[in-house]
């Protein structure tokens, strides 16, 4: 299918394709094995200068959007969505900063990222606190012109291995949800440390750590946006991220069904391609079908966003504010119902692809030295993390609800 791609995302989606083929795919069973940080593949996505490729060219990105990061973690998570994921929470790191930073903060960290100097990552998971962020329990009490930070984060992704954290904490425990801050913090700050390491069922070349924080110092410079903001920052970065997951589902689907095809093509029973069976065929046609509608809603709704992102970007650069502010500036909209939508769509997809390509392939497909039972270790992860597609459906359904109700007041005035 063609979608319109520019000479310059081509040139993105071959480069990227190139290094996971080349560098991803050798050592992608070992990664998944072993559970060790692929540091070597973070070297080759400096160099190939892929860290930065949706943000601006002022902070050393190349001033793409979530179009084209889309586009690079489709293809590494086609080879090995595991290892793809060290670019992907570098964006989740990014994304808040970019959004809600201060002109000082984006100058102060975005760079390192954007360069892939310092990755970094996103955490508001606690061990009571899931999808319900407003309950989360870990503290920050001011002490003069820093906050104290008490308490335990899990679940987070490039734990160990990130050197800049967005982080969340209550720091009015009695305000509930409004009470919740929002706060970048750099490892080997006093305080901070890392707890168990955990072992997953999928993504396994990801490190996932606990974060412990006792006694942590942060300044006050450190809070991202205003105090009792940050749950608007972290559901609007949600907003932006939650398509990205739906890029690596597009990828952990299209590799599984690229394996089974090349698959199904040779081995043979009854003298014949099982590919050749109808019923093995219909059910690559569904797969590929599926695929495509995924990759069709990401797609659009992603340059849509950045339709309105990337403006916001420029504004806020150009007149020294935040993008947030910009944003509300220039009347752009949310897009929780849309992105939601692709992340429910595209992980769902992905989960029945490689569970059917492991069924296609019969007995080898169940073995840990064929990579089709990889693809759908992996692809479990994106129906759950960033918020589980029971929760994104409950978003979309309170949306529709909103939206139906407003155009019938709008009906009625008029």
């Amino acid at each position: 299918m063609d979608y319109g791609l520019t000479e310059l995302q081509r040139e993105m989606v071959a480069l990227s394709r190139e290094l996971a083929v080349k560098k991803i795919k050798p050592v992608r069973e070992k990664y998944d094995e072993s559970e060790e940080f692929p540091w070597d593949i973070v070297e080759e996505l400096r160099k190939a200068d892929l860290f930065g490729v949706y943000l601006p060219e002022e902070y050393g990105g190349m001033g793409g959007g979530l179009f084209e990061l889309g586009l690079i973690s489709e293809q590494l998570s086609r080879t090995c969505g595991g290892i793809a994921l060290c670019l992907m929470t570098s964006s989740l790191c990014s994304m808040p900063i970019l959004v809600f930073g201060s002109p000082e903060q984006r100058q102060r960290f975005l760079p390192d990222i954007a360069s892939g100097k310092k990755l970094g990552a996103f955490c508001i998971t606690e061990p009571g606190s899931g999808s319900d962020a407003s309950s989360l329990k870990a503290t920050a009490v001011a002490d003069g012109d820093h906050f104290i930070l008490n308490g335990v984060k899990n679940f987070c992704s490039s734990g160990k291995a990130s050197e800049t954290y967005v982080v969340f904490f209550s720091t009015n425990p009695k305000r509930g949800a409004r009470g919740i801050t929002a706060f970048i913090v750099e490892k080997g700050t006093p305080g901070f440390t890392f707890g168990k390491k955990e072992k997953k069922m999928g993504i396994r070349a990801n490190s996932t750590h606990e974060l412990v924080f006792s006694d942590c110092r942060v300044p006050k410079a450190n809070i991202l946006f205003k105090e009792g903001m940050g749950l608007l920052v972290a559901q609007n970065t949600f907003d932006f991220a939650r398509p990205g997951v739906g890029a690596q589902a597009i990828g952990i689907a299209q590799g599984a069904l690229d394996e089974t095809l090349a698959y199904t093509r040779v081995r043979k029973q009854f003298d014949v391609p099982v590919a050749s069976f109808q019923a093995i065929g219909h059910m690559l046609a569904e797969c590929a079908t599926q695929i495509e509608a995924a990759r069709a809603l990401f797609f659009t709704t992603v340059r849509a966003m950045d339709a309105e992102l990337l403006p916001a970007v420029k504004k806020a650069i150009a007149e020294n504010i935040t993008v947030y502010e910009a944003m509300k500036a220039l009347n752009c909209r949310r897009w929780s119902k849309e992105s939601a939508m692709v992340k429910v769509f595209s992980s769902d997809v992905a989960m029945k692809v490689t569970t059917d390509c492991v069924q296609m392939c019969g007995g080898i497909g169940y073995m840990r030295d064929f990579p089709v039972e990889k693809y759908m270790r992996d692809a479990k992860i994106t129906q759950i993390y960033e918020g589980t597609n029971q929760l994104q459906r409950e978003e979309i359904a309170r949306m529709l609800v909103k939206e139906a109700a407003s155009s019938e007041r709008e009906a009625a005035g008029s």
